[in-house]
């Protein structure tokens, strides 16, 4: 099942990300996908914002991923948009990145296609008026219930 939700400005897609690190109690895999300067990484910021962290957010490009350590939780931001071919992710370690003990935030998943592992949850994100429209649906079990409490969260 597909759900939607349009987010009117910048503050609606940090708030969004905010209520997916509260679903998501810091774990999981999660793909984002849209153009470029859809709001991506500011849904990074947000969910970060959501486990506390007080610092700047950018986008890993160079680095492909920036780590980081909060509290309790283990927050992998991902951006393989400068990434020529999925076999450098082996050279990265990244199976190491999904123990299920950590939240996998991976902005441009299809560049890594064939080495990542199924998306608990993938969010596409598009302009909509002078806002967005994300989209979002589950690939897996766990993915489905982190589907259904950001539909909850919103309606309550």
């Amino acid at each position: 099942m597909q759900y939607q939700r349009e987010l009117a400005d910048e503050a609606a897609m940090v708030a969004f990300g905010a209520e997916l690190a509260k679903v998501s109690a810091g774990r999981g895999v999660v793909f984002l996908e849209g153009d470029l300067g859809m709001g991506k990484t500011t849904l990074c910021r947000g969910v970060l914002q959501g486990f506390g962290h007080k610092g700047a957010v950018k986008s890993p490009t160079y680095t492909l991923v920036e780590p980081y350590e909060l509290a309790d939780q283990q927050v992998y931001h991902f951006d393989l948009y400068r990434l020529s071919d999925p076999e450098e992710l082996e050279y990265l370690g990244i199976r190491d990145y999904f123990d299920n003990q950590a939240l996998c935030l991976i902005e441009w998943p299809a560049r890594g296609e064939g080495v990542l592992p199924t998306p608990d949850l993938t969010l596409h994100i598009e302009v909509k008026g002078y806002g967005r429209l994300i989209t979002w649906q589950a690939g897996t079990a766990y993915g489905e219930q982190l589907a259904d409490q950001l539909v909850q969260e919103y309606e309550e």
